[in-house]
């Protein structure tokens, strides 16, 4: 389902830069995010690499806490304050690399870790 966010689901920014080559198919998710469809890090990774771009990875682990009743509010909400938090960084993508759920007296508490991944022509890491 398309709402859903799961180990290995891959976010990336509306109006990413990306190669013009790539047929990229997403939905909307929200918060400025568009869900990839169909593949994971290391199909994009292909896909990316064979037009002459990286598909870098960036080691640090973001996380974020959100507690709610419902599984789908409780992804977009912990999507949101992700958001919040990497509105000053330069990275276009957000690999969700872990999402746990505990119920706890009839509430929801989920925990999302993701890497942030960039994308962009040539092999050093650029500012842009």
């Amino acid at each position: 389902m398309a709402d859903t966010i799961n180990r290995e689901t891959i976010l990336i920014t509306e109006g990413s830069r990306l190669p013009e080559s790539l047929l990229l198919e997403s939905v909307p998710y929200g918060y400025g995010w568009r869900l990839v469809k169909n593949l994971d890090s290391r199909g994009l990774d292909k896909i990316i690499g064979q037009a002459g771009w990286d598909f870098f990875y960036i080691a640090n682990v973001v996380e974020t806490n959100a507690v709610g009743s419902d599984e789908k509010k409780n992804a977009r909400k912990a999507i949101k304050l992700l958001n919040a938090n990497l509105k000053s960084k330069n990275f276009i993508c957000l690999e969700i690399t872990r999402v746990t759920a505990k119920r706890s007296l009839g509430l929801l508490y989920m925990s999302v870790f993701a890497h942030l991944r960039h994308t962009q022509e040539g092999q050093a890491l650029s500012g842009e």
